[in-house]
This record gives structure tokens, C-alpha cells and sequence, in this order.
């Protein structure tokens, strides 16, 4: 059974200015979150900027963050589209390139019902032997998988979890009392928005899959630590600390800011794929006040 509890880094693919995949500075992210304490990695999600990668290059990211991590961190690929043909193609890669787990995001764009929704990931859980963990983040797919349709999905063995981006803290409640009505103690459920983990995770959430993590991974992991101790007045000093880094980090689509930091941090290069573009430069001093306040730069 997947049981993976703590920082989870919603780890950026690096890219050099014309887009192509820098693999030594994957690696490099790799090797520094191992030895930060995070707990796992999701590759090739929505900060990992799956949506401008083709599939070869798609499969080629997970099959290198498996090969780099060799067992010291757990891998989560990121296998969700809007087709679920795709899907179960990307997630059947996954499982062969030796991931521990997929995560699949509701279909974007194309807006399914939640009986589509149903279907949708009972195929890929039917298909597929591997560890599936669901992905609601309606505010970027236009889709939103609401709890009813979770808890109908729950029994299935291969679906172990859930990522709510929603910061939606009642929902959690409704998805925790359900959960124990089916005596389902042991499904996941991770936080998807930065600004309310530490919350969820204090409310009886497992973790966090995190864009901050990219930034300050250990300060990340020892929020978790606290939160899923229940030590609440630690837990929160240490969120309230990092406020203003959660913010800024969505002044702009995920991953523009967030791979404009690490870059300015020395940790990547400054490349994205359009449509997306670099951080308007508007939004520059502030940022850079703010990793000053941190002691991430002098």
C-alpha cells in the first residue's frame, strides 16, 4: 500500500532559454531536495509544465527523475489529460519507468460531468497497477471533482489518495467524514495550495505537494513535521514566516514566479516554454525583498 506522508515538492522542469530540458540541473534539484528532508516529488505536474511538453519528452522527464532519485526519494508522476486514452498511456509509462505513483488532474478544458469524471479515472484504475492519486485543482482545469465523486471512487484499490488544490478547508471536513463512514482511514489526502497546508495538514490532512517546496524545501519539511505532530503553535510560526513567499510565488501562473526565484537563486536556468513568459519585471524588487527577508539572498 502507498502511504507517503509530509513535503511533497511539485518539483519545475528546468529549462535553458530555448526551452530545451536542462538534465544536469534536474538532477542537481533532485540530489538537493533528497538531502533537504522532502519527502517525495512530483514530476512532470502542472509546475513541472506538463501541459508544453510532448509525450516522448513527458516519459523521458519521469524516466530520468526514477533513474536519478534510485530509490532514496519517491517518485509521483504526473499522468493526467484531458483524454483518457492519454492518460492511461501515460500513467502505464510511468508504472514501466518505476515510479511509485501517478497523480492524474481532472480532465482541463473539455469539462467533463461527474459521471464522466467517474469513468474517467475508474479506467485508469482499472487499467493500470499502480498507486492513483486524484487531483482537483478547478481553478486551473475548469473542472471541478467534488466530494460525492471522490468518495464513489475511494473503493477502487488502486485509487490511494487525493490532491485538493481548492484551499477549500470544509471541504477537507466533508471528505474526512466520508472517508470514515467507509473506514477508509488509510487514503491520502494532500493539500494542493500553499497558502492553507499547513491548515489542512493540522485538520488531519497527510501533506502537502508543494510549489514552495521548490524554493525552501527543508522549512517546508519541518512545517509538516510539526503540523502532522499537532504541534499547531510551531507549525503555524514557521507558515506564518513563509506568508509572503506563498503569495508572491502565485502573483503569476505557476511556474513562471516560482522558476524565476530558483533561477535568480542560481538553482536553474531561466527558461519556460510559451506561451508562458518570464516574470514581468514589475513584480521583480518585491520579490527579490522578500527572499532578502529570508536570507535566500544578501
Amino acid at each position: 500500500m502507498f502511504n507517503l506522508e509530509g513535503s511533497i515538492v511539485a518539483l519545475v522542469t528546468p529549462m535553458d532559454e530555448d526551452g530545451a530540458i536542462d538534465w544536469q540541473a534536474f538532477k542537481d534539484l533532485i540530489e538537493w531536495h533528497i538531502n533537504s528532508g522532502s519527502s517525495g516529488l512530483v514530476i512532470v505536474g502542472t509546475t513541472g509544465e506538463s501541459a508544453t511538453l510532448d509525450v516522448a519528452e513527458h516519459v523521458q522527464v519521469i524516466e530520468n527523475s526514477v533513474k536519478t532519485a534510485d530509490g532514496r526519494i519517491k517518485i509521483i508522476a504526473g499522468t493526467g489529460a484531458n483524454s483518457t486514452k492519454e492518460a492511461v498511456y501515460l500513467t502505464n509509462s510511468a508504472k514501466s519507468a518505476g515510479a511509485d505513483a501517478a497523480l492524474l488532474v481532472t480532465p482541463y478544458y473539455n469539462r467533463p460531468s461527474q459521471e464522466g469524471l467517474y469513468r474517467h479515472y475508474s479506467c485508469i484504475a482499472d487499467e493500470v497497477l499502480l498507486p492513483q492519486i486524484l487531483y482537483n485543482v478547478p481553478s486551473r482545469t475548469g473542472c471541478d471533482l467534488l466530494t460525492e465523486t471522490v468518495l464513489k471512487l475511494v473503493p477502487h484499490d488502486n485509487v490511494v489518495g487525493l490532491k485538493d488544490a481548492t484551499g477549500d478547508l470544509a471541504r477537507l471536513e466533508e471528505i474526512l467524514s466520508g472517508l470514515a463512514k467507509l473506514k477508509r482511514h488509510d487514503f491520502i489526502l494532500y493539500s494542493g495550495d500553499d497558502l492553507t497546508a499547513t491548515q489542512f495538514m493540522l485538520k488531519g490532512g497527510s501533506g502537502t505537494i508543494s510549489v514552495t517546496a521548490n524554493v525552501v524545501p527543508s522549512r517546508i519539511a519541518e512545517i509538516c513535521n510539526q503540523a502532522l505532530s499537532k504541534n499547531s503553535q510551531i507549525a503555524n510560526k514557521l507558515d506564518l514566516e513563509l506568508k509572503e513567499l506563498n503569495e508572491i510565488l502565485f502573483i503569476e501562473s505557476n511556474p513562471i514566479p516560482v522558476k524565476w526565484i530558483l533561477n535568480r537563486l542560481g538553482r536553474i536556468p531561466g527558461g519556460l516554454r510559451l506561451p508562458l513568459v518570464g516574470l514581468d519585471n514589475k513584480f521583480h524588487d518585491k520579490t527579490e525583498l522578500i527572499l532578502k527577508k529570508l536570507s535566500l539572498l544578501n
